[in-house]
């Protein structure tokens, strides 16, 4: 016998059981640190991906066909959110704003069930999907503070500053505008175009509203500049500053 009062062969016997049961112990201890690493490591993603799209870039498609040739519809965008509070808005940039007032028709949005709804909102507010994106327009900006725009000149080119000129990004043989304008760009706003010159409601068609058609430094949620999706259309987005080179200031 020995001291605990248990024969040889039981000491043996308990032996293997009480290592199987260590085993077992330390599985199931790594099993739950694997576990909690990996919820850190999820919710740390989650996380810098709030962070991120809160103060620096969004994920935008484009729902419609107003910038053609340039963005096609349903393109994913990335927009950089530090324009225009940190980087100014240039001449050319393409921008993402929010409805400076009656632009866009009223928006219906389809009845959702709670699952829905809560998995669209994560979604969103971790930026794997953009489902605000008909709340908010894509234009270039042609005009800044104090620009004079008009269209168009003998040459049916617009004029900026009383310098004409050439946009490249709009598709061979389309003319600038077909609606004639003279505009002066207020203090902290800007007048856009769509690159779909035939088919973009933008600036020049709501001339008749309280924003008299320019879009206030406020709307704007920033400039994009890049098409992430899909891959065969990735893009980086330049602002021709070649077209506006020749622009005096205002």
């Amino acid at each position: 016998m020995t001291d605990l009062g248990q024969s040889p062969q039981e000491t043996k016997a308990k032996a293997p059981r009480t290592l199987r049961a260590k085993w077992r112990r330390l599985k199931k201890n790594v099993f739950v640190s694997f576990l909690i690493d990996l919820l850190v490591i999820v919710a740390t993603a989650l996380v810098l991906s709030l962070l991120v799209k809160t103060f620096l870039i969004r994920s935008f498609f484009i729902p419609s066909g107003s910038m053609l040739e340039t963005l096609q519809i349903q393109d994913r965008i990335i927009v950089n959110e530090l324009v225009p509070e940190v980087v100014p808005v240039e001449r050319g940039d393409v921008i993402v704003f929010r409805d400076p007032g009656n632009w866009l028709s009223p928006i219906v949005k389809p009845e959702q069930n709670f699952f829905e709804a809560s998995s669209e909102w994560f979604l969103s507010a971790f930026g794997f999907v953009a489902s605000d994106s008909t709340q908010h327009l894509v234009k270039r900006v042609i005009g800044v503070e104090g620009d004079r725009i008009v269209c168009c000149d003998a040459d049916k080119k617009l004029t900026i500053n009383g310098v004409p000129i050439t946009e490249p990004y709009l598709a061979k043989g389309v003319e600038p505008s077909v609606l004639d304008f003279d505009v002066v760009v207020p203090k902290d706003s800007f007048w856009v175009m769509g690159d779909n010159r035939g088919s973009s409601e933008d600036s020049r068609y709501h001339q008749d509203l309280p924003s008299k058609g320019f879009v206030d430094k406020k709307h704007v949620v920033g400039r994009a500049f890049v098409i992430s999706w899909p891959v065969a259309n990735w893009l980086w987005l330049e602002n021709y500053p070649n077209v506006f080179k020749d622009v005096p200031k205002p």
